[in-house]
């Protein structure tokens, strides 16, 4: 797929929702795509966020604080455009990274990031609208104690309804108000198609509820909404 075709996909996922896009990923038989209720946006206006998923992985391991964490930076460098961070790993208490990791994302051509781990310098990523989801957020940086260890391989997120969600370089990330989802690689195309036909339907139920339908009568109409 070339970039054109990329990023049209990205945009026409900003204009469906988390909920349509579960229920297509349900249709087509993906059940457990969906990530725990402890990913939230930060700060809370961050707004949707879509994207294809760059992978980074780490551990909590004691090192010197004087080196920095290189991996990390290596790792960052190879964001491009319409990517999102997904970071993953085993940190308890610390950030994986803050605004200006987030600032040389963005000048690559980052679209946002996703952490099952915490985050700081909220309020300066929301000066920049830089968008992000994350379980937590924390003013202790990882340098000394969490480190990147690998990049754009599988890894695995807290799920809603599986203990873990695997997320593979390519996937689709899709965050907003009701939660954040993975669309597996092989499937982006059709469930933006279903997901796009069922917000459409939407339109119409609501429609059609402000014009004075019932909803027994919209269900008789339009079966499971």
């Amino acid at each position: 797929m070339n970039s054109d075709s990329r990023e049209s996909i990205r945009q026409r996922y900003l204009h469906v929702d988390a909920s349509n896009v579960a229920d297509a990923l349900d249709h087509f038989g993906y059940p457990d795509q969906g990530l725990a209720a402890e990913f939230t946006p930060y700060p809370a206006t961050a707004g949707r966020m879509a994207g294809w998923a760059y992978t980074i992985r780490g551990q909590m391991t004691p090192y010197p604080i004087s080196g920095g964490d290189a991996e990390k930076m290596k790792a960052c460098q190879g964001l491009s455009a319409g990517e999102i961070s997904v970071w993953a790993g085993d940190g308890h208490g610390v950030c994986y990274f803050g605004e200006l990791i987030a600032l040389g994302m963005r000048e690559r051509g980052s679209v946002g990031a996703l952490l099952d781990g915490g985050i700081r310098d909220v309020k300066w990523l929301g000066h920049h609208g830089f968008p992000v989801y994350a379980r937590y957020r924390t003013p202790v940086q990882s340098i000394g104690r969490w480190k990147v260890e690998a990049w754009q391989v599988p890894v695995f997120l807290r799920g809603a309804t599986i203990r873990h969600v695997k997320v593979t370089p390519g996937d689709f990330i899709l965050a907003d108000e009701d939660g954040a989802i993975v669309v597996p690689a092989e499937a982006v195309e059709k469930v933006l198609a279903e997901a796009e036909r069922l917000t459409e339907q939407e339109v119409r139920i609501r429609a059609d509820l402000s014009a004075g339908l019932t909803l027994s009568e919209a269900l008789e109409r339009y079966g499971h909404v």
